[in-house]
C-alpha cells in the first residue's frame, strides 16, 4: 500500500514540476474568460467579428503563429491552443518555459508586448481569479494537450 502511495506521489510531482502540463490549467482559465467555457465556444465571435473561438484569437494573432490551416480553424479548441504555444514560442519562449501565467495572459491579449500594456491588467486578474478557482481534473484529448508531453 505505501508503495502505490509513493508510485503515485512521484508522478504527481513528476506532473507539477512540468511546466507544460501547467499550461494547461492557463489554457482552461483564458477560455473561461474569453468565451465562458461553454460546449459551444467554437462558435464564439467577439471584436465586432475580428475574433473567433474558444480563446477569441485574431487573424493577425494566427498569422503570426506561423501554424498552418486557415484562421477559421481558431474555432476548434485543440487547433487555437496550437496557435497560443506557437504565438508564445514566438513572442515570449521563456515566460513559457517558466510558465509565467501572467505574462502569457497578457501577451495573448495584448499582442506581443502586451504584459506591458496597462490595458491588459484588468484581463490578468480575471484570468488569475479563475485560476484560483477549484475545478475538477478532467482529461482533455486535443492535439495540442497531447503534444505538450
Amino acid at each position: 500500500m505505501l508503495s502505490i502511495f509513493l508510485s503515485v506521489s512521484c508522478a504527481l510531482v513528476a506532473i507539477a514540476a512540468n511546466p507544460n502540463d501547467r499550461v494547461v490549467l492557463l489554457f482552461d482559465a483564458i477560455r473561461s474568460v474569453e468565451s465562458g467555457g461553454v460546449a459551444n465556444s467554437h462558435e464564439a465571435v467577439g471584436d465586432g467579428g475580428r475574433s473567433i473561438g474558444p480563446y477569441q484569437i485574431s487573424r493577425a494573432y494566427w498569422k503570426d503563429s506561423g501554424i498552418p490551416g486557415s484562421w477559421d480553424d481558431c474555432r476548434n479548441r485543440g487547433y487555437s491552443e496550437s496557435v497560443m504555444l506557437a504565438y508564445w514560442q514566438r513572442y515570449c519562449p521563456d515566460a513559457l518555459l517558466l510558465p509565467d501565467f501572467e505574462t502569457l495572459a497578457r501577451i495573448h491579449n495584448g499582442g506581443p508586448t502586451g504584459q506591458l500594456k496597462q490595458s491588459t491588467i484588468q484581463y490578468w486578474q480575471r484570468v488569475r481569479a479563475r485560476l484560483a478557482r477549484p475545478r475538477a481534473v478532467l482529461p482533455h484529448h486535443s492535439p495540442a494537450r497531447r503534444s505538450l508531453r
